[in-house]
């Protein structure tokens, strides 16, 4: 048997986590869960906090010294955490107006970046019971139950004509639409929570994910470009550089693109009106 990598036993510590934390986020689901708003139209539940607090702790447990930069924790916790060589950005609930809809489009995210540059993704969705995990450079894969790994892979299409494309549910407007169109994609699909995004594009189901604009949090995105290139596709922000870690920011301001990477250049080209 091959020895595992660190990275390697890096995920699989995460794994374990997140699926802890899916199972949190699953129990209150099940339930007449109660709906809190941090600001208008920005939901919160109990299996947002109570996800959190899990994967922080078990985190900090498992990787001393290593700041969580998690979407629910007081930012006081992980102040100077791009002072750190590593960071864990922690998303418990992605997809939280999706969770309050109830239509299983929801996913737990932890992403581990190293020197400011995405290297591991774990991405679980509890009401679908499927995860993902993805080292960059080193493959990635679905994860059963049982262990069984399957690799995935990202889609083999070639041209922009003829892609498909998929869309935030709750935050793309018609213009993120009609500017894939133009790009002569045969099939615009909205669908919730930007890492499930990141893993349909991963598994292949779609060829591109597109975000112009301000795309969300680190959080949503250090997990969903890991997985995405691990697959072996191309994720950075609109205008092609890379997202980075480590500079203090939070906001990904600049959008999110997730591509087959074969169509990365062109949707990056488009969008910049080239």
């Amino acid at each position: 048997m091959t020895e595992r990598t660190e990275l390697e036993e890096v995920a699989e510590t995460a794994l374990s986590i997140g699926r802890e934390a899916a199972a949190v986020v699953n129990r209150v689901y099940a339930t007449a869960f109660e709906v809190e708003f941090k600001t208008k139209d920005d939901p919160v539940t109990r299996a947002d906090r109570e996800a959190n607090e899990l994967a922080c702790e078990r985190l900090a447990r498992a990787f001393p010294g290593v700041p969580v930069v998690a979407e629910e924790s007081d930012p006081q916790r992980y102040a100077g955490f791009e002072r750190h060589e590593r960071v864990w950005f922690v998303d418990p609930l992605d997809g939280t107006r999706e969770f309050v809809a109830r239509n299983g489009e929801f996913a737990v995210m932890l992403g581990l970046a190293e020197r400011g540059r995405a290297s591991v993704g774990v991405i679980i969705a509890p009401a679908w019971e499927r995860a993902f995990v993805g080292i960059v450079g080193g493959g990635a894969w679905e994860v059963a139950a049982d262990g069984t790994r399957t690799p995935i892979h990202v889609s083999a299409h070639q041209a922009l004509p003829g892609a498909s494309f998929v869309v935030s549910r709750s935050r793309s407007d018609q213009r993120t639409v009609d500017s894939a169109k133009a790009m002569g994609a045969r099939q615009v699909m909205p669908h919730g929570s930007s890492g499930l995004k990141g893993v349909l594009v991963a598994i292949g189901t779609y060829d591109v994910y597109m975000q112009p604009g301000v795309a969300g949090m680190r959080w949503d995105a250090c997990a969903t470009e890991a997985l995405v290139r691990a697959a072996g596709g191309a994720c950075t922000q609109q205008d092609g550089s890379p997202f980075e870690y480590a500079d203090g920011e939070l906001r990904n301001r600049l959008g999110l693109v997730a591509t087959n990477g074969r169509l990365h250049k062109a949707v990056i080209d488009a969008i910049r009106g080239r």
